[in-house]
């Protein structure tokens, strides 16, 4: 089970990116496909971060969802469209990740 837990996650975890992504390929919703890709993308990443809701307390799986969420579109947007981040942003990310692995590691709230 748990195994297929944290697939349900990562599955919502990338649709969630790929429906951000989307969104700003969109172009504040001006351009039609990626708009409907937005639509789809989020209406997925939802089914799955609410399965995993039921083996995982809704707290630490929207923490993990949204904290990878955050460092994966940072990663893109760097890549695909060229925005930086300062020293700041980075360790901010750096803490969310750090944060990740201690849910994981240490939380008895977290399947093991």
């Amino acid at each position: 089970m748990n195994m297929q837990v944290y697939l349900l996650l990562a599955l919502a975890i990338l649709a969630e990116t790929a429906g951000t992504t989307a969104l700003q390929a969109s172009q504040q919703f001006t351009r039609l496909w990626p708009s409907v890709i937005v639509v789809v993308a989020y209406a997925i990443s939802f089914y799955l971060l609410a399965q995993t809701l039921r083996f995982m307390p809704v707290g630490l799986v929207y923490a993990i969802w949204s904290g990878l969420g955050i460092v994966f579109i940072a990663a893109i947007g760097y890549v695909l469209f060229g925005q930086t981040l300062d020293l700041p942003a980075v360790i901010g990310m750096a803490m969310i990740l750090t944060g990740i692995v201690v849910i994981h590691l240490f939380s008895k709230a977290a399947p093991h």
